[in-house]
Order: structure tokens, then sequence, then C-alpha cells
């Protein structure tokens, strides 16, 4: 098969399209023939060398994948050759071929192509899991959003919307804020303009966001924090703004505020099965009516998964960018 590979870390010239030997499906997983994967932060990290694959993952980037199953590993219940899945990957999503745990697989939703799935297991695993799961939004509620055009970003405003909460966006340009609210954001910032403590606190009277999904890490904490409503939840899902910051715990307790950070690549097994579980049933649904759906800008072949990677560090995107199988 062939794959992208990083011989050293590097730019997006560090990605190399490479004949590489064909992974085999071990006890309870399926051996899935790509047709498309997507893009992460997480890859970008891998390729310059910061963000090694946990032990015994493919070595090759990729958190996420669309295509067929080709084979069937030993254990597997429930999936049969030539099933079309999306699956959420701990690597090796830049490829023809991925072995994944059957406990990873999707279903192709009812209303997207096969290609197009590719965009959803990472963005709908980790909304789900951080802002529903861990941070139980609510009905009602207001969720901030940072990032809001980003896959994530696209994915966490249409959940929120479809269970009923408002939701408060910070995007760069208003190009990027005005897709934000076509997909039914309520609260518009531009971050490079506007103080989006200052602009939460007007539109809500005063009261703030009941959560807050996070993606800029340390140079965010404290405003993060200052925008939380009383039993507030701030969800870090992200470190681009930096890894270290001060905490002003006296904010925290005032507000019985909480703090969760989490990430998804590294988590074992079980709890990555009991998320895609959770997906399946609770967005899956949500997909096949309508009310959500993948957002892609732009599909390159995967043999230019640099030119992709250029354009994700550029932020010139909203949604998803999607390599697809020659």
């Amino acid at each position: 098969m062939h794959a992208i590979t990083i011989p050293e870390p590097g730019g997006p010239e560090a990605l190399v399209w490479a004949e590489v030997p064909d992974p085999v499906p071990g006890e309870g997983e399926v051996l899935v023939e790509v047709v498309a994967g997507a893009v992460n932060r997480a890859d970008i990290l891998q390729r310059q060398g910061f963000y090694n694959p946990p032990p015994g993952a493919s070595p090759y980037p990729g958190l996420e994948c669309s295509g067929r199953i080709a084979e069937v590993g030993p254990g597997v219940t429930g999936w049969s050759v030539g099933d079309e899945v999306c699956a959420l990957l701990a690597g090796g999503g830049y490829a023809t071929k991925v072995a994944v745990p059957a406990g990873q697989l999707l279903p192709v939703p009812a209303g997207v192509d096969l290609r197009r799935a590719a965009a959803l297991p990472e963005v709908t695993c980790t909304v789900w899991s951080n802002v529903f799961m861990i941070s139980h939004l609510r009905p009602g509620e207001t969720l901030l959003v940072h990032g809001g055009s980003s896959g994530i970003g696209t994915m966490a405003i249409q959940l929120a919307k479809a269970v009923g909460a408002r939701v408060a966006v910070t995007a760069g340009t208003k190009e990027k804020l005005d897709r934000c609210a076509e997909l039914g954001a309520d609260i518009l910032v531009n971050y490079r303009e506007q103080d989006f403590v200052e602009e939460l606190k007007q539109a809500t009277a005063g009261a703030g966001a009941d959560v807050v999904l996070d993606n800029m890490g340390a140079k965010y904490l404290d405003r993060n924090v200052s925008a939380l409503a009383v039993n507030g939840r701030l969800a870090i899902i992200g470190m681009q703004g930096g890894v270290k910051a001060e905490l002003n715990i006296g904010a925290l307790l005032t507000k019985r505020a909480a703090i969760s950070a989490t990430s998804l690549r590294a988590r074992p097994l079980a709890e990555k099965t009991a998320i895609v579980a959770a997906v399946r049933e609770h967005v899956w649904p949500l997909i096949a009516s309508g009310q959500v759906g993948p957002v892609v800008d732009r599909e390159f072949p995967m043999s230019d998964a640099a030119g992709a990677h250029r354009l994700v560090e550029e932020s010139g995107h909203v949604g998803k960018v999607l390599l697809a199988v020659p």
C-alpha cells in the first residue's frame, strides 16, 4: 500500500508519499481500504516531531478516515467485508489501508457520501465527549466556542444548536464569522478586534458562558475563567496558545466552576469505544435528519498532504480539509 511517511520531522515538505507494508488486522480489528482521510492539528504536531503516536499505533499520521472494510479480523462481530464506514484512529489515516479496532468504527450516516464521512469521526467524538459527556451542556445554556470556523468549531455550533443551546464563537475574520452565523451561531466575536469576555457579558446580561470549548490553552486561561458563568465548565482541548499559565483559583471558587482538559488520541480503547458508541447513539440520528452535517472546505489528493497542511497552518479554511485517495 501507500502512505504518507515522515522520514524526518519538519515543514510540510517532510511528508512523503511512499510504498509501505500492508497492515494486518489483529484481534478485534478490521482492515479498512481508505477512500479519504482528514487533516487535524495533531497531524501537524506529529509532522513537526512534537506528537508521537501512542505505543502500538500506526506510525503514519491521520486520526480519522472513511472507506470500505476489506478484511475482518478475529473476534469481530457486527461488521462485514464491503461495509462502508468511517473511523476514529490513533494514527494511520494518511494511507490507502489502515487497521482499526472495531469499537472505533461508525457506519457512514444516511445522507453523507463516503468521502465526506471522513470529516466526521474526530470532530463528533471530540465535541460530544467534551461538551456533552464531560461538560453536560443543557438546553437553554450558552456555549462559547473558540475557533468557531474550525472543524471542531463548526461541529460544536451545530450540535449545541440541535440540543437547544445558545452559541457564541470567536474567529479572526468577518467571512469566518459569517459562516459560523450560517451554521447557527448567535454571538459573533472577532478576536482580532473585540474582547470576547466583554462581548459575551454584554450579550448575556452579565451572566457569561455556561460551557467554554477552548483550543488555545494557556493564552486564554484567565479570560476563559472570567467569561464563565456561575457553575460554568471550561473544557480545554488544545494548546495553540501555550501550555503554562497562572490560574486564579479564587475566581474559580467564586464561580463554583470546573475545568477539564482532555485529548482523544491516547485514551484507552475502552474509553474510545464508549465515546464512539455515544456518538452513534446521539449524533448519528441528527446527521441522518439533516440537522447536523460535515463542513468540508476543500479536498486534496492524499499524495499532496503537504499542500493540505500548508492550508491548515495558515488557517485558510472553514471546517475540515480532506485527503482523497487517488
